[in-house]
C-alpha cells in the first residue's frame, strides 16, 4: 500500500465518490476492444501505446485523439460515433464488476452518502450498475453534461458536483479512481483520492493519497469496517 499523506484508517470521509469504468465495472477492456473495432471499421490500426493514452478519457475526447493519432482529424466525429456504438454493444452483453467492488459498496451503503462520477454517458453508467445490482446503493450519479456545464475529467467538475450533491465539503469526501486522468480531476476538486489497480509508472501513485492493488485489498476492507455502524438498513 502506498501512503502519501494520511493513513486511511485514521480518517473517516463524509461521502465517497466512485469512478465507474475500471473502478466499479471491468469495462476498460470493452473500451479497448471498441477502439480496435472503430479503427478497423475505417481501415485503420491503433498506433502503439494508444490504449495507455486513452485511459480515463471521455469518449468524445478519445474519438478526437483517435483521429489525431492516425493523422486524420476529419474522421473525429465518425470514429467517436463508432467507438460509442461498439462499446455499448460490448458492455451490454457482458457487464463484469471489478474485484471487491460489490463488497465494498455494500459495506459503505447506508453508512455515508455514495455517488458515482464518471466520464461515460449516463445510459452506460446506469445500465452497467443496474445489471451489477449496485445502482440502488448510490444517491447521486454525475456525468459530463454540456447543458449543465459539467466538463469531463481531468476537469474537476464531476467530482465537485458529486461532493456538493452529497452535501459535503470536497475535502471531506473521498474519490476512488483507477486512472491518473480521474485522480487529477478529483485532486483539482479538492477531494482526497484512493487509487486502485496496477500501479502507474513513475510518480503516478504519489498523485493519489493512497494506492491499492484492488478494492478487495485487506486494508480497504478493514477501513470500511472501521467506519462504524450503518445509519439505516443496508440494502442486500
Amino acid at each position: 500500500m502506498t501512503t502519501t499523506a494520511h493513513d486511511p484508517l485514521d480518517w473517516s470521509p463524509e461521502a465517497v465518490v466512485f469512478d465507474c469504468d475500471g473502478t466499479l465495472m471491468d469495462s476498460e477492456r470493452h473500451w479497448q476492444e471498441a477502439r480496435i473495432r472503430a479503427f478497423r471499421e475505417h481501415g485503420l490500426q491503433p498506433p502503439p501505446g494508444f490504449a495507455k493514452q486513452a485511459l480515463g478519457l471521455h469518449y468524445e475526447d478519445c474519438g478526437r485523439l483517435m483521429a489525431q493519432s492516425v493523422h486524420k482529424p476529419e474522421l473525429a466525429e465518425d470514429l467517436t460515433a463508432a467507438l460509442l456504438d461498439h462499446f455499448l454493444a460490448l458492455v451490454t452483453g457482458e457487464p463484469v464488476t471489478m474485484p471487491g467492488a460489490v463488497r465494498l459498496v455494500r459495506l459503505l451503503s447506508g453508512r455515508l452518502p455514495l455517488a458515482v462520477a464518471s466520464n461515460c454517458p449516463r445510459v452506460v453508467v446506469e445500465g452497467s450498475l443496474e445489471r451489477a445490482g449496485l445502482l440502488g446503493h448510490f444517491q447521486h450519479l454525475v456525468v459530463p453534461d454540456v447543458g449543465d456545464r459539467v466538463r469531463p475529467k481531468p476537469h474537476p467538475d464531476v467530482y465537485a458536483v458529486a461532493a456538493r450533491l452529497c452535501g459535503v465539503l470536497p475535502h471531506r469526501a473521498l474519490a476512488v479512481e483507477d486512472s491518473l486522468t480521474g485522480v487529477e480531476a478529483a485532486r483539482r476538486a479538492s477531494l482526497r483520492v484512493l487509487g486502485v489497480g496496477p500501479r502507474p509508472q513513475g510518480d503516478g501513485p504519489t498523485r493519489a493519497d493512497w494506492w491499492l492493488p484492488s478494492l478487495d485489498a485487506p486494508e480497504v476492507l478493514a477501513w470500511a469496517h472501521a467506519l462504524g455502524s450503518p445509519r439505516g438498513p443496508q440494502q442486500p
